[in-house]
């Protein structure tokens, strides 16, 4: 069974951290590239960050410089490192998980992030 789980939301204050993890079962993670998406209150969801198969990052400009992507093969997880938390930065985050070769999405339930001032 394909899998995508996502963790590590929660409370942050301003300024602050969290990482955010998405976990796929073995047979997708490899060969999939993984992007991160947000919702954030009054808006739409809005792409925020990529790591494409060949472990190159791509940004939005509204994260790049505090956000990083990343991937962990022995866990077969990705990770979302946000730094330098901003209270705009709230909203249900989704990992989205493209297959290569299945040519098809796989998306993560969301976790929230919430960032007081």
């Amino acid at each position: 069974q394909v899998r995508v789980v996502e963790s590590g939301g929660g409370l942050a204050q301003a300024g602050g951290s969290l990482r955010l993890s998405c976990v796929a079962s073995g047979s997708l993670f490899n060969h999939s590239a993984a992007n991160w998406h947000r919702q954030t209150p009054g808006k739409q969801r809005e792409w925020i960050a990529t790591l494409l198969l060949n472990d190159r990052p791509n940004y939005s400009d509204s994260v790049n410089g505090r956000f990083t992507v990343s991937r962990d093969n022995a866990k077969n997880t990705f990770y979302l490192q946000m730094n330098n938390l901003r209270p705009d930065d709230t909203g249900v985050y989704y990992c989205q998980l493209y297959s290569h070769l299945w040519s098809r999405d796989f998306w993560g339930q969301g976790t929230q992030v919430t960032v007081s001032s």
